[in-house]
């Protein structure tokens, strides 16, 4: 990955790239196995994940998933046809429509969730609650600067 000398110590950026990239490989590799234990592409994983917590328009869901709108259409609806998501127009904006999780999609995503925490507990549980907290206050840091 890098032309560095071996004497020499690899740059900041480096290294913690070489520590969050294995930790994205374990974590897509548990995505990967959960999904089609329930039916789910990675995907719709994502979709699911995205809106576990909140309502989004069709833009800004597809600026989240890194998707074109029409993508974004095709997924929420077969997602639609398996009852796991719903539109309603927006609030704010009756021209624009929100896409929301029904209750079906609130129930698998809380059992996705939990199979996910339970898979990559090897990982977080070498970590005190402390480091826990810090660990997600700064990957929270830096997914929201990654959103804008």
């Amino acid at each position: 990955m890098s032309t560095q000398k071996q004497n020499e110590t690899p740059a900041a950026g480096e290294s913690l790239l070489d520590a969050l990239v294995p930790v994205a490989f374990v974590t897509m590799a548990v995505l990967n196995r959960i999904g089609p234990e329930n039916d789910l592409s990675l995907t719709l994983i994502r979709l699911l994940g995205i809106l576990h917590d909140r309502r989004l328009r069709m833009v800004e869901l597809a600026h989240h998933l890194g998707l074109e709108k029409q993508t974004v259409s095709g997924l929420i609806a077969r997602a639609e046809k398996r009852g796991l998501v719903a539109r309603a127009p927006n609030a704010e904006d009756r021209r624009a429509v929100d896409i929301f999780l029904t209750s079906e999609g609130a129930e698998l995503i809380a059992r996705l969730r939990a199979q996910g925490q339970q898979a990559l507990a090897p990982l977080t549980r070498s970590l005190s609650a402390a480091e826990q907290q810090r660990l997600q206050e700064l990957l929270e840091r830096m997914l929201d600067a990654w959103h804008g």
